[in-house]
């Protein structure tokens, strides 16, 4: 069962990373683009909605084909938004792009379709997913050492809308980085032909069962009218063609468990280097493996924000007045309470005795 269940995942994986370039690459990438992950904690609900976003600021890319990263070729849909926040423990993402609800139950490439690709190897880049040069016999961990990209790809074509997908327990025990529920799948690559689940690899590569899915997420569109949540009979949940809103959620730990290099680590106050894809069934056509949209032809870093209660802030003189009066107030009254305790202490422990008088010397 397994076995036929990781050839299904690779083939799936296959038609969705597959890269046929057809001239030399070229990139004009704006050097302000970023995006910003704010110390935000107990503000997010991953359930797929947008609301508790709202005052969070994001950043809006245009959606231009992978392969071909021209305007003309933009996504008529409307640009992206990215926007993130961590609490000190997890970083979330909400990816939101305006398109006409699409949703075929069971056919993934029939339905809208994100991933998000993380730079891990000093070396690894955007263009060719990593950009090793060995071939699918050849790429080993030591053959592509420093080329590693982590990778997050959502289908929802078998995705409940507003359920939770990614990191489950049946999977993980197995030791990789599937999701046999939702395809909320976590992956990493060296180039686009050397791409495995986490805890999988080569043939002659040495993996361990610690490697899991540590990703979680939902989506929604706007044009759904019920917010109590959906069972899988509902499929497809909204009439095709209703204009709106897709809302993709994500969240992984900042830092995860990984030992073989195949989880990118965030660091509070750091930057890494992230890309966004999407695919989307334009004119109801099935969209195949290389047609996805970026949001950029080259990496887009993400800072990792301290959070202004986590930075350090000078002291102003007036501040420092008024603590060293508070201080003073506070030791005064201190020596105060331990003169008191002392003085109770010894009345208790020496009582003032009364001398006996004998009633006959009355």
């Amino acid at each position: 069962m397994l076995p036929n269940l990781f050839l299904v995942l690779v083939l799936l994986f296959a038609r969705v990373y597959s890269h046929e370039e057809s001239g030399p690459w070229t990139c004009e990438s704006g050097s302000e683009i970023r995006v910003e992950s704010e110390f935000e904690p107990g503000v997010i609900t991953l359930d797929g909605h947008a609301d508790d976003w709202k005052d969070i600021d994001g950043s809006h890319f245009s959606l231009l084909l992978a392969l071909d990263p021209d305007a003309e070729n933009e996504f008529n849909g409307g640009k992206m938004t990215v926007k993130s926040v961590h609490d000190g423990r997890d970083i979330f993402f909400l990816l939101q792009v305006d398109g006409d609800y699409a949703y075929s139950n069971g056919e993934g490439n029939k339905c809208p379709s994100v991933a998000l690709m993380f730079q891990i190897g000093d070396d690894a880049s955007y263009h060719n997913m990593g950009g090793c040069e060995e071939h699918t016999t050849s790429c080993t961990n030591k053959t592509c050492k420093g080329h590693e990209v982590d990778i997050m790809h959502f289908s929802i074509g078998n995705a409940i809308p507003g359920r939770l997908y990614g990191g489950n327990p049946v999977d993980n025990r197995d030791g990789n980085g599937g999701d046999r529920f939702g395809h909320l799948v976590d992956l990493y690559a060296w180039n686009p032909h050397c791409r495995y689940l986490d805890g999988n690899g080569p043939s002659d590569s040495v993996n361990d069962s610690s490697a899991q899915n540590d990703w979680k997420g939902a989506w929604w569109h706007s044009s759904f009218t019920v917010h109590s949540g959906f069972v899988e009979d509902e499929s497809p949940y909204a009439e095709n063609g209703k204009k709106g809103t897709y809302f993709f959620e994500f969240s992984r730990p900042l830092r995860t468990m990984d030992h073989l290099q195949q989880d990118v680590q965030f660091t509070i106050g750091g930057s890494s280097k992230m890309s966004v894809a999407f695919w989307y069934p334009i004119d109801g056509q099935p969209w195949h493996g290389s047609g996805h949209y970026s949001v950029n032809c080259d990496w887009v870093p993400i800072d990792i924000s301290q959070g202004s209660s986590l930075s350090v802030k000078s002291v102003d003189p007036t501040s420092s007045s008024s603590w060293n009066v508070a201080s003073a107030f506070s030791l005064i009254l201190s020596v105060a309470a331990l003169c008191v305790s002392v003085f109770a202490s010894y009345r208790v422990f020496h009582p003032n005795s009364v001398p006996f008088t004998p009633m006959e010397n009355l």
